[in-house]
């Protein structure tokens, strides 16, 4: 159990601005306990959701300017967060949805979808 939460702990970091290989974690826990795939691949996608939804909020505290820079995240609008699980870039993306005032229904769907889209292919490669 206290290998689960430090796996979604892990997962929460890494989605934040910590860098941190959350795929790291969720690999040696399977190699460690590779009959719990279902509870990992939840406690990861979880944990890392959560973080992304942590950037999110805090991209809603900064007022909002228009920015040139946003325009294709604009249009794309909530399945853009489907690349939220990408290092660097996604912690920017999950913090301009928020910015841009994106639905969190909507965010926290696309978000949770890419990132348990990878840690699937992760789990996939534990032997």
């Amino acid at each position: 159990m206290a290998e689960l939460v430090a796996l979604f702990a892990a997962s929460f970091a890494a989605a934040t601005l910590v860098p941190l290989p959350s795929e790291a974690a969720l690999f040696a826990y399977l190699s460690a306990h590779p009959e719990n795939v279902a509870v990992a691949l939840a406690a990861a996608t979880l944990g890392n959701t959560a973080g992304g939804m942590t950037s999110y909020a805090l991209g809603r505290l900064f007022p909002q300017k228009k920015l040139a820079q946003l325009k294709a995240v604009q249009r794309f609008g909530a399945p853009v967060l489907l690349l939220a699980w990408l290092p660097v870039v996604g912690d920017a993306l999950c913090v301009a949805a928020g910015w841009l005032r994106m639905h969190w229904i909507a965010a926290l769907a696309f978000m949770g979808a890419g990132r348990l889209a990878r840690y699937t292919v992760v789990a996939f490669l534990v032997p």
